[in-house]
C-alpha cells in the first residue's frame, strides 16, 4: 500500500491514544495517523491485543515504536503488522528521561549504526513501510553535518521515510515541553538535505500551527506532520485536508461530529469504557471562539462523572450549535 504522507499526525504520549484517532479521522479521511509511542517489549511480553487495538474507521495509522533491540523491535513489528497498522516507524526523537533511561529515542542518534540496524531487521520481518521519525541534532551536535552524516546511515539500511523534527535534542537540563520550545527551529536543514538527497521521502515536523505556515515551508518536500497544534485545534486537519490534498472536502459540522462521537462513545461504553476517556480529547473543538469556555467546562463537569452516559453530551448542542460554521 502506497501511503500518503502529505499530511501526519504525530504521535504523541498520553495523547494520541485510539479515541484521539477517531475523533481526529472526522476532520481528515487521508492524513497519515500514528500510534503513541509502545515500546517494543511491551508489545512482546504485555498485552499487545489492549495496546494495539484500534477502530477500523482510524486506518491508516502507523505504529511508533519504541526500542533498541534490533530482534525485539523486529518481533514488535510483525505483531503490528499482524495487527493492521500500515507503517512501522522507530522513534528516534524522544528526549524524555523515560525513553533516554532506556537507551532509546533521542539518544539513538549517536548511534546511527545501531539505528540502521534495527531498521533493517524491522525491514526484514515485514512487508510494510518502516520509517524514524528523528531530531536534527542531539545536546551540542546541532549541525547540519551531524544530521547528514545520521541520515547517510540510516538511509543506507532501506527506510521508507525519514521524520525530522527540525530541532536538536537537549538530553541534559530541558524537560520534554522544553525540548519542543527553547532549540531553535532549523526546518532549513530538511529543505537542504531534500536538494542535496531528492531521493529520499522527507517529512517536516515542528513549529506547523496554521495554515500558512505549513503552505511556506512544505515547498519540495513530501508532507508535513502536526502535533500539538493539530491536537488543540482539530479544525486545523481540515483546514489542512483541503488546502493539500482534496480541495472539495467539506469541514464537518460541529453538530456531525458530536453526533459522531455519541455513536462513537456507545460501541466504546459497552466494552466498558469511560465516557471521559473519549471526551478529553475534544476540548479543542471549538477553540478560539465565542463558547468555548462553556464547552470545556461542560467536559471538565458533567463528562468526567464516572456514570457519565454518551447521550449527556447532547447536552452540549446549544454551545455548539451557536459555534456551527
Amino acid at each position: 500500500m502506497l501511503l500518503d504522507r502529505r499530511l501526519c499526525v504525530a504521535p504523541m504520549m498520553d495523547w494520541t491514544d485510539r479515541h484521539c484517532r477517531y475523533f481526529h479521522r472526522l476532520f481528515t479521511p487521508h492524513a497519515l495517523l500514528y500510534t503513541e509511542m509502545i515500546v517494543a517489549a511491551a508489545l512482546i511480553h504485555g498485552d499487545a491485543a489492549r495496546l494495539l487495538e484500534s477502530d477500523p474507521a482510524e486506518h491508516p495509522v502507523a505504529l511508533q515504536l519504541g526500542g533498541c533491540d534490533p530482534l525485539e523491535l523486529a518481533a514488535a513489528a510483525r505483531i503490528g503488522a499482524a495487527a493492521g497498522y500500515k507503517e512501522i516507524n522507530l522513534n528516534v526523537g524522544c528526549p524524555s528521561d523515560r525513553v533516554k533511561n532506556g537507551s532509546f529515542g533521542a539518544c539513538l542518534m549517536l548511534r546511527p549504526a545501531l539505528v540502521a540496524e534495527c531498521v533493517a531487521r524491522m525491514r526484514d520481518a515485514v512487508s510494510l513501510p518502516v520509517t524514524v521519525k528523528c531530531r536534527i541534532g542531539i545536546d551540542a551536535r546541532d549541525d547540519y553535518e551531524f544530521f547528514a552524516a545520521f541520515v547517510e546511515s540510516v538511509a543506507a539500511s532501506g527506510l521508507e521515510a525519514l521524520i525530522v523534527h527540525a530541532r536538536a535534542a537537549i538530553l541534559g537540563g530541558l524537560s520534554p515541553k522544553e525540548n519542543r520550545e527553547i532549540p531553535p527551529l532549523r526546518p532549513e536543514y530538511v529543505h537542504r538535505l531534500k536538494r542535496e538527497r531528492p531521493e529520499l521521502t522527507l517529512v517536516l515536523n515542528g513549529g506547523l500551527g496554521d495554515v500558512a505556515t505549513v503552505r511556506a515551508q512544505v515547498g519540495a518536500l513530501d508532507g508535513v506532520m502536526l502535533g500539538r497544534a493539530a491536537y488543540h485545534r482539530p479544525r486545523l486537519l481540515a483546514e489542512l485536508e483541503q488546502e493539500m490534498i482534496d480541495p472539495a472536502w467539506v469541514h464537518p459540522e460541529l453538530g456531525e461530529v458530536l453526533e459522531a462521537m455519541v455513536v462513537y462513545a456507545r460501541r466504546e461504553r459497552a466494552k466498558g469504557v469511560r465516557l471521559h476517556s473519549i471526551t478529553r480529547h475534544m476540548h479543542g473543538l471549538v477553540v478560539g471562539q465565542d463558547g468555548a469556555r462553556a464547552w470545556r467546562r461542560f467536559l471538565s463537569g458533567v463528562a468526567t462523572r464516572p456514570d457519565a452516559e454518551p447521550e449527556i453530551l447532547y447536552g452540549a448542542l446549544p454551545i455548539l450549535r451557536t459555534q456551527a460554521a
